[in-house]
């Protein structure tokens, strides 16, 4: 069972920024895409960014131009680099991965989630 584990949350300044990680238990390259979603107090669960195999990289239209995605094969672990945050951006970020070995249906891994919190 793959396990994902979320780091780098925490308190920043509106305007600042955090990365932050997403650390898997084995290979990412049977991983594809990964994802950052996020869920505010109160509201659903949104998606943030997902990043493909190949480097493909799409972007929630309120993060775009200030967050990036990425990932390092060698080292297990995705990224969401974190520019220019505002209180909205404030919530519980988490990891999100599709197997793809599973080839009879969609089947995702998650993360426990890191706290971001961004004042004004």
């Amino acid at each position: 069972q793959v396990q994902l584990v979320e780091s780098g949350g925490g308190l920043v300044q509106s305007g600042g920024s955090l990365r932050l990680s997403c650390a898997a238990s084995g290979s990412i390259r049977s991983l594809s895409p990964m994802r950052w979603y996020r869920q505010a107090s109160g509201k659903e669960r949104e998606l943030v960014a997902t990043i493909t195999s190949g480097g493909t990289t799409t972007y929630a239209e309120s993060v775009k131009g200030r967050f990036t995605i990425s990932r390092d094969n060698a080292k297990n672990t995705m990224y969401l680099q974190m520019n220019s945050l505002k209180p909205e951006d404030t919530a519980v970020y988490y990891c999100n991965a599709e197997a793809v070995w599973v080839v009879e249906r969609k089947y995702e891994f998650w993360g426990q989630g890191t706290q971001v919190t961004v004042s004004s």
